[in-house]
């Protein structure tokens, strides 16, 4: 659908809302789902490793607990069925020639603190198996693997968790606002962006969303809708050397999602622009994504950031950050079609000025003077 044939929706004049984001400031996305179906649960069941990577540390730690006391129990009743079977209880009677399975396991108890120390290795030496039993053997075997399964299992769930890259994306900020001003000649929205690390994100790029609320020419309300937004800095918008904070700028133009916004009109539109920072860490290698949003409360028309990078007397950079979201008022016009109109008004006295400077202009002050022919002197 073309963008002139969609209507934005906007909040009557004096009217003001609570904008609730779909993306928030830290980059979480605000949705849920509702009426999912059973079968579609049992789908989490069978990813169950992304499952247990992405639910949170305080389930993380009971998963781990209940894990290992479960199985050490587990297995703690197998012994003790193994000894009660055998009758080296203390409540059975026990004749001379008993050979017992099981040295030192009288009772339950007993025997989940054997059942610990066969899994964890410990061995203190009080309790230990006799030799005489085969069931015996095939059990410590069992276990030993069940044990060295869930050190794996366990382990690998924290080191992922640790090594998300989401982590890498909380040392890469955004300034709170976003500014519209002047910027080469053209109007621009402007953001800030910031890597906290001395380490690069390499191949970055940046994009933004915007989401709002439109309806067709055929009446029919679309929610979310998403227009795409592009960014850039002076040096392109793809690969960005991310060594030090960028302004990035988009150009609002004709085919700008922005075109028609001014700055009385823009405080009460509806909207939420969603800018993304894609790239690969250059410490673990891991892709990694970074989301912030901006609602029209939260861009200034008639700003512009104030600078946060300048040079020390020893020769290195230094970067200001009490100053990163702060801004400026500058001139700024008051929409695009003014903006345009004005430089429309400009064009034809730039040409008359062009051609002035081709065509020459008079000089009053020079006089015409008539030079008489050199006489021809030369002798044959």
């Amino acid at each position: 659908i073309p963008l002139k044939n969609r209507r934005w929706f906007s909040d009557p004049p004096g009217h003001r809302t609570r904008k609730s984001r779909l993306v928030t400031k830290d980059g979480h996305c605000n949705i849920e789902f509702g009426n999912i179906e059973y079968s579609n649960h049992f789908a989490f069941v069978v990813d169950f490793w992304t499952t247990f990577v992405e639910i949170r540390w305080r389930f993380v730690l009971v998963l781990f607990v209940a894990t290992f006391t479960g199985s050490w129990f587990m297995f703690s009743l197998l012994w003790y069925w193994i000894a009660k079977s055998n009758g080296d209880l203390t409540a059975q009677n026990q004749t001379e020639e008993h050979v017992r399975c099981i040295d030192n396991v009288n009772g339950l108890t007993t025997a989940f603190l054997y059942s610990l120390e066969t899994q964890t290795t410990i061995g203190y030496g009080g309790r230990a198996l006799t030799g005489h039993c085969a069931g015996t053997v095939a059990l410590i075997i069992i276990q030993s693997l069940v044990g060295v399964f869930i050190n794996c299992f366990m382990c690998g769930i924290i080191l992922a968790k640790i090594s998300l890259p989401k982590k890498r994306a909380k040392t890469v900020t955004f300034s709170n606002t976003a500014v519209i001003c002047l910027k080469k000649g053209s109007l621009c929205l402007l953001i800030r962006v910031a890597n906290l690390r001395k380490t690069l994100l390499i191949g970055s790029q940046i994009y933004g969303k915007l989401l709002r609320t439109t309806t067709t020419p055929d009446g029919e309300t679309i929610i979310l809708d998403q227009l795409d937004v592009d960014f850039m800095v002076d040096a392109g918008k793809d690969n960005l050397f991310f060594v030090c904070p960028l302004t990035l700028y988009h150009v609002i133009n004709r085919s700008s999602p922005f075109y028609e916004l001014s700055a009385d009109t823009l405080p009460l539109q509806d909207f939420e622009l969603v800018v993304f920072l894609d790239g690969t860490a250059e410490s673990t290698s891991s892709s990694c994504q970074v989301r912030t949003s901006y609602v029209p409360q939260e861009i200034q028309w008639g700003y512009s950031f104030l600078p946060i990078i300048s040079r020390t007397k020893t020769g290195k950079y230094r970067v200001d950050f009490s100053n990163f979201s702060k801004s400026v008022r500058v001139t700024t016009p008051h929409c695009v079609h003014c903006f345009e109109t004005d430089g429309d008004q400009r064009t034809p006295n730039k040409e008359n000025h062009i051609n002035q400077l081709k065509l020459g202009i008079d000089n009053l002050g020079f006089q015409v003077i008539d030079i008489p022919d050199p006489v021809d002197v030369t002798k044959m």
